[in-house]
């Protein structure tokens, strides 16, 4: 059976690039915000990883339990969706920042190392206006991904503002994960 990780190959990679990319922030890097009514780089960093809990938690990955329980506070939606409150963590700290970041991969990586392609077909029942939703494993998979290619990409057009180098993030689009040579280069 096919692990996710081979279907997903290169995550991994972009996870590597975000990191880098926070590693050498200051604080006053992350209280910048493009605009009033915009999030601040930290408040972007901090969005990415308490995104991956959320969905995640409502999936029942493997060791998001773990995760969710350093939540600090949670509020509860008219449906019942459980969201993290964004606002319960400092977004001004890049070690506070990359620990979430790192803490939240972790259930990815083992969904990627546990799980096979069969069991993207498992759904889960969720909630949203009123309405009641057959999520399928593969549905959220593919949200996270976007969610952090997307969130990946304001935060490299925000640190490329702030004249922050994040080479891997910014020129190399986050994909730092080198495809095999072909036999006549690796032969070369």
């Amino acid at each position: 059976m096919t692990k996710l990780g081979s279907v997903y190959a290169g995550w991994g990679g972009y996870q590597t690039s975000l990191l880098h990319a926070v590693e050498p922030l200051t604080p006053e890097h992350l209280a910048w915000r493009p605009a009033a009514d915009r999030r601040s780089v930290g408040e972007v960093v901090r969005h990415v990883g308490l995104g991956r809990v959320a969905w995640f938690a409502r999936m029942g990955a493997p060791g998001i339990a773990e995760v969710a329980a350093k939540v600090p506070a949670w509020s509860t939606d008219a449906d019942g969706g459980r969201y993290p409150v964004e606002d319960a963590m400092p977004a001004d700290d890049p070690v506070v920042l990359r620990g979430w970041l790192e803490a939240s991969w972790d259930p990815i990586q083992r969904v990627l190392d546990e799980w096979t392609v069969a069991d993207l077909a498992t759904t889960y029942s969720v909630r949203w206006q009123g309405r009641a939703y057959a999520v399928s494993r593969q549905w959220t998979i593919w949200r996270i991904l976007a969610h952090d290619h997307h969130h990946g990409g304001q935060l490299a057009m925000m640190l490329g503002i702030l004249r922050v180098d994040a080479f891997e993030l910014r020129q190399l689009g986050g994909h730092i994960v080198m495809p095999e040579l072909a036999p006549t280069d690796a032969e070369g």
